[in-house]
């Protein structure tokens, strides 16, 4: 009997799925960052802080799947892998990213918790920070999946 596999990109530890769920996950924290942003003025008001947790639970789920995910699954492969360039260069770009993780596990810790009024007098600048911090990541993050995907292009050519 032939048994067909199922092949879930959910779940799948292939690198184009977890450069597909890193870029997914990236977008979705980008886009409720900038829907809290315009929430300004920021109060306690509801909307204010169901947002906020929303977007505190994205930033770790998207910061998770860089190291955890995409980069452990570049080390895991084999010596003479095509994905080597790739590798070799999340290697030399995961110091700086590390940094940027830094600064927004930093902003997830502020604001954990119900944050005062007082906490959110400091909001506007805090997402300010954490936006330049995230660019920076992104830059660096596109760097590494343009070269998994030149390699995944070739592959399939």
């Amino acid at each position: 009997m032939n048994a067909a596999t199922i092949v879930d990109p959910l779940h799948s530890k292939a690198l184009p799925d977890l450069v597909s769920k890193l870029l997914v996950a990236r977008q979705q924290s980008l886009v409720l960052y900038n829907k809290l942003a315009a929430l300004k003025p920021f109060t306690l008001a509801e909307p204010v802080r169901h947002l906020l947790r929303q977007f505190r639970q994205s930033l770790i789920d998207y910061l998770a799947l860089g190291p955890f995910e995409v980069y452990q699954a570049l080390e895991e492969q084999p010596v003479d892998s095509p994905f080597d360039p790739a590798r070799n260069l999340a290697r030399q770009l995961y110091a700086p990213i590390a940094c940027t993780t830094q600064v927004a596990l930093a902003f997830h810790d502020r604001y954990g918790g119900t944050p005062s009024a007082a906490e959110l007098t400091g909001l506007e600048d805090d997402l300010s920070q954490l936006g330049e911090s995230l660019a920076e990541r992104i830059e660096l993050e596109d760097r590494i999946v343009a070269a998994i995907c030149r390699v995944g292009a070739t592959l399939t050519v």
